[in-house]
């Protein structure tokens, strides 16, 4: 009986190491690290680059070295233009978030956030122009006036390069009220560059001094007829 009892016992230390070791193995296996947002929703993160690279439209299409200058200019326009409409867009809904229910505070306030978004209005207005230059380039029509089917001077263009008009076209349309005028914001305006002119005064401006003497003769006549009549009244 007692043989059997010590072969039991020696049987039993020797499992007890087993299972310790076992027992560590499963607890190293348990160990997990934080799972990451992508790993939850399913998904491989995308690498990006640091930044992000400059917009080309139809990367395909080979620009003339005629209107290469211009092309490059437009693009680095409407990068400009679309930064500063981002930070518009910061700034409009930094002003809604701290928006004053002070009666003088938030009058400041909505002419702040309306003076942002004419300016957002009138910079999207310009992108869709640069734009627009910028297919004109791609398909070869570019540099040739919309109204006349005249070619417009490379001065105007280096001028305003998304321009569609020459100075004269232009100026017509105005007169006419068909064109209305485009700011660009920051980086100037079309019609300032473009130096069309503004209709001139009328021309009745100049009759004006003859008019006037026209209109103090009878007030000299009505004088001299009140002393006639006060002559006679005191005889």
């Amino acid at each position: 009986m007692s043989t059997k009892k010590t072969a039991k016992k020696k049987a039993a230390k020797k499992a007890a190491p087993k299972a310790k070791k076992s027992a560590k193995r499963n607890g190293a296996g348990k160990s997990v690290k934080a799972a990451s947002a992508a790993a939850i929703l399913g998904y491989k993160p995308v690498k990006t680059p640091k930044q992000a690279s400059a917009w080309r439209p139809s990367n395909s299409v080979k620009i003339k070295a005629e209107w290469k200058k211009y092309y490059d200019i437009l693009l680095d326009l409407r990068a400009r233009l679309l930064n500063q409409m981002t930070d518009l867009k910061k700034e409009s809904a930094e002003e809604m978030s701290n928006y004053s229910m002070h009666m003088a505070d938030s009058g400041t306030d909505n002419f702040d956030r309306d003076s942002a978004l004419s300016l957002l209005s009138a910079d999207q207005d310009a992108v869709y122009e640069i734009e627009e230059a910028i297919r004109r380039i791609e398909k070869d029509n570019y540099g040739v006036c919309e109204l006349t089917d005249k070619p417009i001077p490379k001065a105007r263009l280096q001028a305003i390069p998304w321009t569609r008009f020459t100075v004269d076209a232009q100026a017509k349309l105005e007169r006419d009220g068909v064109l209305q005028r485009r700011k660009l914001g920051s980086l100037g305006t079309i019609d300032g560059a473009s130096g069309s002119f503004e209709p001139s005064a009328p021309a009745s401006s100049d009759d004006s001094p003859k008019k006037a003497g026209k209109k103090k003769a009878p007030a000299k006549k009505k004088s001299s007829a009140k002393k006639k009549k006060a002559a006679k009244a005191k005889k």
